[in-house]
């Protein structure tokens, strides 16, 4: 008897699921994103999403990746998801910066949280909150969540060992969002360049040096073929925050199962990165020493200087754009409260030699 009871109610949760899919739209997501599906943690959470939707919706939502330049060109996506050209995008805030500037706050923050902190700030705090206002109030027609998250990245590859401030002077560097910034305080020409292009302009001269992301990334791109001295920690990027946007008209078709399925696909997308990128990276790290580079790592006097150069962006920016320091102010804030529980609640760590 009890057997059949299960049964039952077994068999009515699976058509009351499949009468709720069958009432819902069928809704396609065209998604250019703004890096390569193959690169872990910049493109692999989009394709985490893609290969999901479809099983957690009921084949309700379909999710149709296009690669870098194959429908949109990348500097284009918030737009066209804005416009409706296409239903969604995946990036990252930092690749709108010219357009918002805080947006980069969404993206990474130099001396910045760590990934649990990040996510904190973001899901408990009032981050997700103020990612969405700030798109609203640039009168952006999209839907924001984040959707992925990198490791820290490393801060540099170079052709010479840095040993001062007066080294950077002068150098063509790429270099990413509001790290640039810093560097460009520091006579660095900064350029951002996509990743297919840094190897062919660091191969042709067109810049000295180059930062892109976590080492697993920087393999892919081969930048140890050409640049043996890499930098660590990465104080410009300590993590990096992806990010799915969905057109609003769009997002206001879906049902609310449909969207309970997005936010926890991008919640589940954003644990699976955080797990990849903390986990591979070491054994890069050691192939590449294996193969010639000298991992470095930055003396206290050196990040003593970003930190200063980083200080003066603050305020230069938080000056010019008040959404800029109302976001900042607010993940200072939640960063103070947290400080109590990270000086307390975690054990002290030896640095290994690089």
């Amino acid at each position: 008897m009890k057997n059949f009871k299960s049964i039952l109610i077994a068999t009515a949760c699976a058509v009351t699921f499949t009468g709720a899919a069958m009432a819902e739209s069928k809704i396609m997501l065209k998604t250019p994103i703004f890096y390569n599906s193959v690169l872990p943690g910049l493109g692999s959470s989009v394709k985490y999403v893609s290969d999901n939707i479809g099983d957690l919706s009921g084949n309700t939502l379909k999710m149709k990746i296009y690669e870098p330049n194959k429908l949109v060109h990348p500097k284009e996506i918030l737009d066209a998801v804005s416009t409706g050209k296409v239903q969604a995008g995946f990036a990252t805030g930092g690749n709108w910066g010219g357009k918002i500037p805080a947006a980069r706050l969404f993206s990474s923050v130099p001396f910045g949280p760590e990934a649990p902190e990040y996510l904190a700030w973001l899901y408990k705090g009032n981050g997700s909150k103020l990612h969405q206002e700030l798109y609203d109030a640039n009168n952006l027609n999209v839907k924001v969540q984040v959707c992925g998250i990198l490791a820290p990245e490393t801060s540099g590859w170079f052709n010479k060992e840095i040993k001062s401030a007066e080294d950077l002077k002068g150098l063509k560097m790429r270099f990413f969002g509001l790290g640039a910034l810093v560097m460009e305080k520091l006579g660095v020409s900064t350029v951002g360049l996509p990743g297919g292009e840094i190897f062919p302009a660091v191969e042709k001269g067109v810049i000295d040096a180059t930062e892109f992301s976590m080492p697993i990334v920087d393999k892919r791109i081969g930048i140890s073929k050409l640049l043996k001295f890499n930098y660590y920690p990465g104080w410009h990027q300590q993590a990096t925050l992806m990010e799915l946007i969905i057109n609003k008209k769009t997002w206001n078709k879906m049902s609310k199962h449909q969207q309970s399925v997005i936010n926890h696909l991008c919640k589940s997308a954003t644990l699976d990165a955080l797990a990849l990128g903390e986990s591979a990276q070491a054994p890069v790290m050691k192939d590449n020493v294996a193969k010639g580079v000298v991992n470095k790592y930055w003396s206290p006097e050196m990040l003593d200087t970003f930190k200063s150069k980083w200080l003066e962006v603050v305020n230069e920016e938080s000056t010019k754009d008040p959404a800029f320091k109302r976001i900042y102010q607010d993940l200072e804030a939640f960063r103070t409260q947290y400080d109590l529980w990270e000086a307390n609640a975690f054990l002290p760590r030896p640095k290994p030699s690089i």
